[in-house]
């Protein structure tokens, strides 16, 4: 397994180049995010994930978490490693300085977040829920709750979970039975959850559970699920750990990949109850769920992205050194390293080209959230929020999938070496696979772009977006801006099916969801990369001495190859979103 070496000059571009960093440190409340301060929590984040999470990656996958007499304990090395995320302060960056966060942009925090999730995608799982759940207890929380519990878990002193799934009750969240029943100022907790991530383990001081609910008297469905906060311990008035809750892990997930995650069942209430504290109303918890999971949703779309660049690494390197024959325009004998051969750099190239695409539409959506959040005006924030709630199940789905294909050309590059677990190359294909599935899978993904983000303002989101990117292609006058515009004729195109379908017959536009969602984010992913080859041109047609020559220029040859190679794709897609549809309602059940 290769060392990582966060892609620190590729994110600073990013960040300052495509997605206006600068910009948005100039909002009411980022101050503080100087260029030199992001440069230098880059740098540091970029050490802590080389020197200190990336060692434990493939001995973690090879020990796994442990489950012995109803105690949780992380691989060899998890413990401490988590003691200095937490001493660093890493878990607080974009979080209200009165909690004890350090007020700095998503933006910058989602660069960071990308290099915990390569170096350790097993570890960078305990901070991304944690994460989650503290942004739905600023949401909803009372001012007491938020006292109670945000401060320790900013640190990371405590960690956070989300618990939805039940056995019976996969995606389809309004079928669980977990019961809440009042009693005082708080609610008696009895059921079972599924599918738990880190919700055991040795790491944090308190562990505290996000659960989805229903009261005895609650509608069915998703209209009558509330939220609780169940804390391990509960915490007495001065902040300190109380007496243990009545929950309890009752065993741990065999897994195909993220072994060093423990992923738990989860029991409530085994003793008469579990205390858990209403977050939000009642019959509103699903409104204080989603808070959580846009969150996570975003967040997994980076560890799509992160995967990738941890197995694009691990491919260039051993692409560099595995020598293996002549080359195909030799007439000598002497093998060549394998990154000579034409469909090597083929597969590279695709993984790069898309990596940087990835890249670049994660953090515009991580902007775009720091723009909703601390914008002074108030279109601007809604216009900025309208943005990101269209960008986030392309950036789940699309940097997932992508993810998986990325660590499948890795496995290819390696040859047989890559189906050993030796190199490292399957680690990143199996651990890779969970990521499509989380959150949401992908279908479900799909259908909330078309569903809740295109019908339902009737395309004004995407209108939006399709509007930018046609004036910056029309200005870039680049072959790589020509390609763009013409993939989106299609996508307008699409975009107008979508809508006109939609509206007559919902099942058939659901049908063509997910060609169109993979569209929609390709063609961003052109435009993105576009705009990287023109930026690029104008610093190096700025006549003045540039030590980073060689990476401006190899900008240009991506974007060549991206809108040559990967741009094309977009052409199927949108012929399966418009006309496949029909062929996939066609068919009887009983013939599948």
């Amino acid at each position: 397994m290769s060392e990582y070496n966060a892609p620190i000059a590729e994110m600073k571009f990013v960040l300052r180049e495509l997605v206006g960093l600068d910009e948005i440190a100039g909002l009411p409340g980022y101050e503080e995010a100087t260029p030199d301060l992001v440069d230098a929590v880059l740098e540091e984040a970029g050490r802590l994930a080389k020197d200190v999470l990336a060692p434990l990656n493939q001995s973690g996958d090879r020990e796994g978490a442990a489950f012995e007499n109803g105690v949780v304990r992380t691989a060899s090395g998890f413990p401490e490693a988590y003691n200095l995320f937490v001493e660093g302060g890493w878990g607080s960056l974009p979080f209200d300085p009165e909690h004890g966060g350090q007020g700095l942009p998503w933006t910058l925090a989602t660069a960071v977040q990308e290099m915990w999730s390569a170096a350790n995608l097993s570890f960078s799982l305990a901070p991304l829920l944690t994460q989650g759940a503290v942004e739905a207890l600023q949401a909803h929380g009372t001012a007491e709750q938020k006292a109670a519990y945000l401060p320790h878990m900013i640190s990371g002193r405590w960690s956070g979970t989300m618990n939805l799934t039940e056995p019976q009750a996969g995606s389809d969240v309004g079928a669980l039975k977990a019961r809440a029943v009042k009693q005082g100022d708080h609610y008696l907790i009895t059921g079972q959850k599924i599918f738990i991530t880190w919700g055991e383990h040795d790491c944090a001081e308190n562990i505290v559970h996000m659960v989805l609910a229903r009261t005895p008297d609650a509608p069915a469905g998703t209209r009558g699920i509330s939220l609780f906060i169940v804390p391990k311990f509960l915490p007495k008035a001065d902040g300190t750990l109380g007496e243990r809750n009545d929950l309890r892990c009752v065993s741990l997930e065999h897994k195909l990949g993220i072994m060093a995650s423990p992923t738990a069942i989860m029991s409530y209430g085994d003793s008469g109850g579990a205390v858990g504290y209403l977050l939000g109303a009642e019959n509103k918890g699903m409104a204080c769920m989603f808070t959580m999971m846009n969150n996570a949703r975003v967040s997994v779309g980076v560890q799509g992205l992160a995967i990738a660049e941890r197995a694009y690494q691990q491919a260039r390197s051993f692409a560099r050194e595995r020598i293996q024959s002549r080359a195909i325009d030799s007439s000598g004998s002497a093998g060549v390293a394998i990154i000579q051969h034409p469909d090597v750099r083929r597969m590279l190239l695709t993984m790069k080209a898309t990596i940087e695409a990835m890249r670049a539409l994660a953090y515009l959506a991580a902007a775009a959230l720091d723009r909703a959040k601390h914008a002074p005006d108030a279109d601007d924030r809604a216009g900025a929020q309208a943005r990101i709630d269209l960008l986030t199940p392309m950036v789940k789905s699309w940097l997932t999938d992508c993810g998986c294909e990325i660590a499948s050309l890795g496995v290819q590059i390696h040859g047989g070496m890559g189906f050993i677990e030796e190199t490292g190359a399957a680690q990143y294909y199996r651990d890779a696979r969970i990521l499509p599935i989380y959150e949401g899978t992908n279908g479900i993904q799909a259908l909330d772009l078309v569903m809740r983000k295109v019908l339902r303002d009737e395309g004004a989101a995407a209108a939006a977006l399709l509007l930018e990117m046609r004036t910056d292609v029309t200005a870039m006058n680049s072959p790589e801006a020509e390609a763009v515009g013409v993939a989106l004729i299609e996508l307008d195109a699409a975009t107008d099916w979508i809508l006109e379908t939609g509206a007559k017959n919902p099942r058939l536009a659901a049908a063509g969801a997910t060609p169109y969602l993979r569209l929609f984010a390709t063609v961003a992913g052109g435009w993105l990369v576009a705009r990287s080859a023109a930026v690029a041109r104008r610093l190096l047609d700025a006549g003045e001495p540039l030590p980073d020559r060689s990476f401006l220029e190899a900008k240009i040859q991506t974007a060549r190859f991206y809108t040559g190679n990967i741009l094309p794709r977009a052409s199927a897609d949108a012929a399966a979103a418009m006309r496949g549809a029909h062929s996939t309602l066609a068919m009887d059940e009983a013939q599948l």
